[in-house]
């Protein structure tokens, strides 16, 4: 049973990335969190164990995006390679300031995360193009700080990535491009420092590695990689506004939630 609700999770994460371009991060992390106390997971472990797999899932999923980008040639490579320096460390920092961290406060903090995320997609705020592209030093430090949060809360890194990007001038089918191939790196190195972090962490459920939950990693990597083309021919039929404002509604119900 628990199974079948990753496979489900994991379409509906997919589909949803498809159809606004944020990773799925933002709703895997807040089920999974529900899915961990029903299943009796320890309140200690639970919120850590959603955002480390959340983490792990985007690994897998976010290969498929960035083929796709690359193809069509909108992903600035030479912005990347710069970001993911700082990117990497930033993700580290990120899952060992999680793991200092207890569950209940560490779930407040995604809580907060949530609702911002919410208001931003409700009146489709976005940053005005204002300065050029840092340089090197500025990308990487860009990336270092992007990282960081995106460990903690367990994303893929897109509600920050492409706001910086457009801010600093990039186009925005390219920030989206770049942004995507970021999530990789911010997932490899923040589910590899999430398995570190929780490999002497108690009491942890059989079948965990570290902070990673594999049953749940495998039902939700296994669907999200084919929902996400679904969630893309969608967003095509469907009006963008009416849905990023039902999603933003959702996230600030699990935000509050998650408040409480």
């Amino acid at each position: 049973m628990e199974f079948l609700i990753y496979l489900v999770l994991g379409g509906f994460a997919g589909t949803l990335a498809g159809l606004f371009g944020v990773g799925g991060g933002m709703i895997i992390v807040p089920v999974l969190v529900y899915s961990f106390a029903a299943q009796g997971f320890s309140s200690e472990v639970l919120t850590h164990m959603a955002v480390g797999t959340s983490l792990a899932t985007i690994a897998f999923t976010s290969i498929n995006a960035i083929r796709a980008h690359h193809l069509k040639g909108a992903v600035r490579w030479p912005l990347f390679v710069w970001m993911t320096l700082g990117i990497i460390l930033g993700s580290v920092a990120g899952a060992l300031t999680a793991a200092l961290l207890e569950g209940p406060l560490l779930q407040r903090i995604i809580g907060v995360f949530a609702i911002c995320v919410a208001i931003q997609m409700a009146f489709e705020l976005k940053p005005k193009a204002g300065r050029e592209v840092p340089g090197k030093p500025g990308l990487a430090a860009a990336g270092g700080v992007i990282g960081w949060a995106s460990a903690i809360f367990g994303i893929g890194g897109g509600s920050l990535t492409v706001p910086f990007l457009v801010w600093r001038s990039v186009p925005m089918q390219q920030a989206v491009a770049t942004s995507s191939a970021c999530g990789l790196p911010i997932a490899v190195s923040g589910a590899i420092s999430f398995i570190w972090t929780g490999w002497q962490a108690q009491p942890l459920p059989e079948w965990s590695l570290g902070y990673i939950y594999l049953p749940a990693l495998v039902g939700i990597a296994a669907t999200s990689m084919l929902f996400a083309g679904f969630g893309a021919r969608l967003a095509h039929r469907l009006s963008q506004r009416l849905l990023k404002r039902l999603f933003a509604l959702l996230l600030l119900g699990v935000g509050i939630n998650f408040l409480v």
